[in-house]
């Protein structure tokens, strides 16, 4: 078997990966390492044991995937723009296909319920933060954000399990990006604020 010099990423991407094909149970460090093309000793060098290996990829996904995100979106200061480039991001091309389905799916894990928690709590103030900047008052904010929070978990979830007949939920194609460019925009038009009735 070839020797590779592999680090904690190393690991935790190929949990990730494994994760999201088999779900908690496929993150076995045998199975991983063959994968990787190195021994369970490399594996041993880095962590302490499989919960380790867990937490550590978890918690990858969710500095890629919230806090990074959160940060970059930062700079745009306008904040329909700010909607629509985390929309066409989260709802775009997955960084590992099925990853986030798969995470929701073991939310009972003892590994996965504190991340998980922690994720959703954070997104969902972030987008009730982003619908209070675009004119909602706090209550129908937060309402939103649930929603909008929602609909993004049902994207993927159909994108996992029935992109091959459901032509809109891919990741590539035309009736795809059509499809994703309504969902963006009914999302951001619901920020809108209501006109009181006269």
């Amino acid at each position: 078997m070839a020797r590779r010099h592999l680090t904690p990423q190393d690991w935790s991407e190929a949990a990730l990966r494994a994760m999201a094909h088999g779900g908690v149970a496929a993150v076995s460090v045998n199975a991983l390492a063959g994968e990787l093309e190195t021994t369970r000793g490399s594996f041993y060098w880095h962590f302490k044991d499989r919960d380790a290996l867990l937490t550590a990829a978890l918690e990858k996904w969710e500095q890629r995937n919230t806090a990074a995100l959160i940060s970059e979106l930062g700079d745009i200061t306008d904040p329909r723009k700010r909607l629509t480039a985390l929309f066409t991001t989260a709802l775009g091309k997955e960084s590992i296909t099925g990853l986030e389905p798969a995470i929701v799916a073991h939310a009972d894990h003892p590994a996965v319920a504190p991340v998980l928690r922690r994720v959703t709590e954070r997104r969902i103030a972030y987008l009730t933060d982003l619908y209070t900047d675009l004119g909602l008052a706090p209550v129908p904010a937060r309402h939103q954000a649930v929603t909008a929070y929602a609909t993004y978990l049902g994207w993927l979830e159909l994108r996992r399990s029935a992109c091959d007949f459901v032509p809109e939920v891919a990741t590539t194609g035309t009736t795809a990006t059509d499809a994703l460019e309504h969902l963006i925009t009914e999302l951001a038009r619901s920020a809108m604020p209501q006109a009181e009735p006269e």
